[in-house]
């Protein structure tokens, strides 16, 4: 706990003190000099994040605190909410709402003051979990541990797709490290024009399909994408019952995809019966420097409607109903294809290109 003196009044008053005494004493008949100085004792700190329970530990992702201070002699008190953000009152009672995203730690700082303006102080952190969007966290991969991606999150398809998922690409995919790889605090997806198992190129695809499937929620995900032509990075999700409801049966969500022959262009797009194929429900934009710069992808997917955006702004909108397969649980895909019926003509004289996520995160 640390005690201050706020004022100069409360500096000179305690010298005065001294002073007073020195000079008078019961022998020459002066009174002694009573110190009037009042010190706040005892400051008690809570602080309640607003959703928490046992499934949220860090709150339901709203932001909001409730600051609960008391002191003995204290009369106001000055509250610190680590963000920039402060408040004065006398009841030592105050709420806040964090506006910055993900799960934070924030400092918080109490000081009581008594009617002679001295002080005590104290301090609380806190970790909060704070989403923009109203929804909780509860599934990411924000890829802080060097090495191979997380077994608990990801398995990969492995091979050419020629056994029925591919769509005619020049790539066989790997678990290598040369392909995939988390390093300083990013997940690395390298396609690769090398020889392997008869392909031209390699590169990797990474699938959440058996640990983690959801129904509804908002998909984000931080990425920079891969240069050249030929390059087909997507990041997508797959109905998890494609085993016995083939696609396009189980539905696709394209969240973002991206081809070197038309840089620049981000396309979002729904794949199911009827609307498939080159004949698929989406919409693209132009995006500046998407292989240079991050940019947030993200899919916000319930009962009613399935709405696309990067960096806030919408590429499509889709009304969901009963009638499309939209409604049952679906897991996520990230890979980077080379050529095929969309990825069109390789250049001949690619080498490798990257694309890099920052995070992948599920909120509902």
């Amino acid at each position: 706990m640390i005690k201050e003196f706020i004022t100069n009044k409360g500096f000179f008053a305690f010298i005065s003190f001294f002073l007073l005494i020195a000079c008078g004493s019961p022998e020459n008949g002066t009174d002694t000099i009573i110190s009037t100085d009042i010190f706040p004792e005892n400051l008690n700190i809570s602080v309640a994040i607003i959703g928490a329970d046992s499934n949220n530990l860090n709150g339901d992702g709203s932001g909001q605190i409730k600051v609960t201070a008391n002191a003995i002699n204290a009369v106001s008190y000055l509250i610190k909410f680590g963000d920039g953000k402060e408040v004065t009152n006398t009841s030592g009672i105050a709420e806040h709402t964090y506006i910055a995203d993900g799960l934070r730690t924030f400092t918080i700082e109490v000081f009581a003051y008594s009617s002679t303006e001295n002080s005590i102080g104290d301090f609380k952190k806190i970790d909060i979990f704070i989403s923009q969007n109203g929804q909780a966290l509860v599934w990411s991969d924000e890829f802080n541990v060097d090495g191979a991606p997380n077994p608990d999150n990801w398995g990969y398809d492995i091979g050419t797709g020629n056994n029925g998922w591919g769509n005619g690409e020049s790539q066989y995919y790997t678990n290598s490290s040369n392909n995939v790889i988390v390093e300083n605090g990013l997940l690395k997806i390298t396609a690769k024009k090398e020889s392997f198992q008869g392909a031209n190129y390699t590169s990797s695809r990474l699938l959440s399909k058996g640990k983690f499937d959801f129904t509804y929620g908002t998909v984000e995900v931080r990425a920079k994408l891969p240069t050249g032509k030929g390059t087909w990075p997507a990041i997508w999700m797959l109905g998890a019952n494609f085993e016995t409801a083939p696609w396009p049966a189980c539905g696709e969500i394209d969240i973002m995809e991206h081809v070197g022959n038309d840089q620049n262009k981000i396309h979002s797009t729904l794949h199911y019966p009827n609307n498939f194929g080159g004949n698929g429900n989406g919409n693209s934009i132009p995006v500046a420097n998407v292989s240079s710069e991050f940019h947030v992808y993200e899919v916000v997917w319930d009962k009613d409607t399935i709405l696309f955006t990067v960096d806030g702004t919408e590429i499509h909108s889709f009304s969901n109903n009963g009638n499309v397969p939209f409604n049952h649980d679906f897991f996520i895909i990230l890979n980077v294809a080379m050529g095929g019926s969309f990825g069109g003509a390789i250049d001949e004289n690619f080498t490798e290109s990257t694309m890099e996520i920052d995070y992948v995160k599920v909120f509902q």
